[in-house]
């Protein structure tokens, strides 16, 4: 079996010893007689393994007792809506920081449910850095600020944490989730897609600071406010079983690298790797500031879009998918997420060297 380097932007590559034990659980999960995907939610055998699954990341995290953690579907633009939902309560505005596509995606959806200040943009440099904390024009009257900490499609990441006072902190870490250790308490909530660096789609985590439950507006369907499902234990419905089990054996691997703090040392040499290589060539370029630029999501074009499509085929060829930009902005993008061994993005510039020595 010849596994590729997967450079997709989500679904995303997993770590192959999760999906070897996977494999090998598939038909019979520890002598139960029964695959994960087949448990009642409610039967003990997934009972243990949700509550594992939540101490394992509440450990990689250090995760405060003042924080409920809630598994739920419907992926992060389903957030997008069920935040304000949740969250306004009694507040009819909220503040946004634009920083790309999925910001802009999460004002959109916001919009619909009360006032959405944009509090500041970086649409004046087309999205190639973070707004300077001292530009922001936050209302003290918000009922939180939202920020996108990593955007996956212009490549652009905070590497700080926002000070907003009183004011609620909210994140999508959709894309830099366990990549590299966060103060939680910093933030009111923090939520992601699972399927970059935890597992596969349809699975959503929030980690919500308890003083924000119980805010929801009556619109809210029971299944997505966050009070009523955390007071269930993510069991108010059928939570996403199967990809809850993988998150587990994901959050297992990741203490056994050694923690978050080990993985983030892995993510900033693999970093490295690539952007040191785009800095020292004429023939590629990636457009983010360097103090802004992710960790995860590296995107760059030819000097000669033209070539784009041979670059694409070749890197096929050579065992490297899923390399073709997101349609908004063109180009490539190599996605470099937990799993991604620095070997592939040591055969990734090495193609890039040959490309450019060819087509230079």
């Amino acid at each position: 079996m010849t596994r590729v380097f997967n450079f997709s932007a989500g679904p995303a590559t997993l770590p192959e010893s999760v999906l070897r034990t996977a494999a090998a659980e598939m038909l019979d999960w520890h002598g139960s007689g029964m695959s994960v995907m087949e448990m009642s939610h409610r039967g003990k055998e997934f009972i243990a393994i949700h509550a594992e699954a939540e101490s394992l990341l509440r450990e990689l995290l250090a995760i405060p007792a003042n924080y409920k953690v809630v598994f739920l579907q419907g992926g992060a633009i389903g957030q997008n809506a069920i935040i304000p939902m949740n969250l306004l309560g009694g507040h009819s505005s909220a503040d946004y920081i634009h920083t790309g596509e999925w910001s802009k995606k999460s004002i959109k959806e916001a919009q619909k449910y009360c006032k959405v200040n944009v509090a500041a943009s970086a649409e004046a440099n087309n999205f190639t850095s973070v707004p300077k904390r001292d530009t922001w024009k936050l209302n003290p009257d918000a009922a939180y600020v939202h920020i996108c900490s990593n955007e996956t499609i212009g490549g652009v990441e905070y590497h700080w944490t926002p000070d907003t006072g009183a004011v609620p902190l909210v994140a999508d870490m959709s894309s830099n989730i366990l990549s590299r250790p966060v103060d939680v308490s910093k933030y009111g909530l923090i939520y992601c897609g699972a399927q970059k660096n935890i597992g596969p789609a349809g699975l959503t985590i929030v980690i919500v600071r308890e003083d924000l439950l119980g805010r929801a507006l009556p619109i809210t369907p029971s299944a997505f406010d966050y009070k009523q499902q955390a007071e269930a234990d993510s069991m108010l419905n059928t939570p996403p079983t199967y990809a809850i089990y993988i998150a587990g054996l994901v959050f297992k691997h990741l203490k056994e690298q050694g923690g978050l703090s080990a993985i983030e040392r892995h993510n900033r040499a693999k970093a490295a790797v690539l952007y040191d290589y785009l800095d020292q060539s004429s023939f590629y370029r990636n457009p983010v500031v360097p103090e802004d630029r992710s960790l995860m999501n590296v995107p760059f074009k030819l000097k000669d879009e033209s070539l784009d499509d041979a670059f694409l085929k070749g890197a096929q060829a050579r065992g490297m998918l899923q390399l073709k930009g997101h349609r908004s902005v063109g180009g490539m993008r190599a996605s470099i997420y937990n799993a991604m061994p620095i070997e592939g993005v040591q055969a990734l510039v090495a193609y890039m060297k040959e490309f450019e020595a060819a087509h230079g």
